[in-house]
């Protein structure tokens, strides 16, 4: 759940340059004594409470190539649609739920992946439901600002056909860049996100 910032000042943009790595995931980049574990590897434990899924995907330029200097983030509610914040009001979030994640871009082909539960319905401000969904953010190098995007899920269809933000992109091929297809594999569901910074098919992203 984004909180709110009214109280800050916007600071001036600048690019992530080639040392995103360094500040986010130290042992990553082979720099270790900064903190035992990169944070956000792990979503779940054994007592987290929902369905668990894999998300996996990869990061494409406007040309078409791998993206590998990158970081992607998720942020979700958890299994029953609240999300570890302050800002949550409708009842207490999962404490065995993290709620985010943070993956660098690895391998020659851009790919990123995430163990995490199946997320439930989160309300509109206005009571509106919305349809289960994942909270996308990309940092590269050469990026001012952070890109953010969503994920739903294809056998989601009945939700996603009512939800608000989806309803809001006119053309149904550039809402199909948000929609995850779902596959198997050992009995646990994969959703697979592609997310292409530009060019054709391109993501759409969201300006908030």
């Amino acid at each position: 759940m984004v909180q709110s910032l009214d109280y800050l000042k916007e600071s001036p943009s600048q690019t992530a340059g080639p040392y995103v790595h360094i500040g986010t995931n130290p042992n990553w980049v082979e720099i270790t004594g900064v903190w035992k574990a990169d944070l956000g590897l792990v979503l779940v434990g054994p007592q987290t409470r929902g369905e668990r899924i894999l998300v996996e995907g990869r990061l494409f330029d406007g040309l078409g190539e791998p993206v590998r200097d990158a970081l992607v983030e998720i942020w979700q509610a958890d299994a029953a649609g609240l999300h570890n914040s302050p800002a949550e009001t409708r009842g207490k979030a999962d404490p065995a739920f993290a709620g985010w994640g943070r993956q660098p871009v690895s391998g020659v082909d851009g790919s990123f992946r995430f163990e995490t539960v199946r997320p439930g319905s989160v309300p509109m401000p206005d009571g509106r439901p919305q349809a289960p969904h994942i909270t996308v953010w990309i940092v590269a190098r050469g990026i001012n600002l952070g890109l953010h995007t969503r994920l739903y899920f294809a056998d989601e269809a009945a939700a996603n056909a009512t939800d608000p933000l989806l309803q809001r992109i006119p053309s149904p091929e550039r809402r199909q860049t948000l929609i995850a297809p779902r596959t198997e594999r050992d009995g646990l569901p994969v959703f697979t996100f592609d997310i292409r910074l530009q060019g054709e098919r391109e993501t759409v992203f969201l300006d908030i």
